[in-house]
């Protein structure tokens, strides 16, 4: 009997384009591929901005309590969207804002009776080294759709990074108002790599296997 000709039957199951394969990272890689873990963290960090806003007189442990845990859940959804990026390359510095991240987040909690010098040392370093991995990112990445958006977001946590660094802050009130004007301003740009991420993958169309954007 002779076989037909063509192409020989693969040994293994077959996935789409673009899909992952089973298991819990290829799991999470399709969850994290979703656009609404980076509305997410707009929403986090636009909610803490105007706590932070509508209470400028509360004392420095309750400031702290609050950029603390901002850290710790800004953290957790970057730890989620690091793996809707395919590359490990483009995933390690996605992985790294992350740690760092809940890293300061757990410094701010631990010891929530700190200095303002000390507080703003925490969130200007996380925001300035967090702000050079996404513009890292954001610059090696072949495919990235919306690209000057993920610059934006990149170059402006290195300048509030930067500002929270290098600006003078004797007290709390003036340390209030500049977080939360920096995170208020943060969470904007954060929603405008949502919905651009969302235009993205929706113009691609369910087989899409661009990475997601690192903010």
């Amino acid at each position: 009997m002779t076989e037909p000709r063509g192409q020989a039957p693969q040994a293994g199951p077959s996935y789409p384009t673009g899909g992952a394969a089973p298991g819990p990272v290829g799991t999470v890689t399709a969850i994290a591929r979703s656009w609404t873990w980076i509305l997410g963290s707009a929403l986090v960090t636009l909610a803490a901005g105007l706590l932070i806003l509508v209470w400028p007189d509360e004392t420095l442990h309750v400031l702290a309590v609050l950029v603390g845990l901002y850290l710790l859940l800004a953290g957790a959804l970057r730890f989620v969207t690091a793996f809707a990026r395919e590359s490990h390359g483009e995933r390690l510095p996605a992985l790294l804002i992350a740690v760092l991240y809940v890293l300061a987040g757990v410094l701010c909690l631990r010891n929530p009776v700190q200095t303002v010098a000390a507080l703003s040392l925490i969130v200007g370093l996380t925001w300035l080294v967090s702000g050079l991995l996404t513009l890292y990112t954001a610059l090696a990445a072949g495919d990235l759709p919306h690209r000057a958006v993920v610059l934006g977001a990149a170059l402006l946590g290195i300048v509030a990074g930067i500002v929270v660094l290098a600006l003078p802050t004797e007290s709390a009130r003036v340390l209030t108002r500049l977080l939360g004007l920096w995170l208020v301003l943060l969470g904007l740009v954060e929603l405008g790599v949502a919905f651009a991420w969302r235009a993205a993958l929706r113009g691609s169309g369910p087989q899409s296997r661009g990475p997601g954007p690192t903010v």
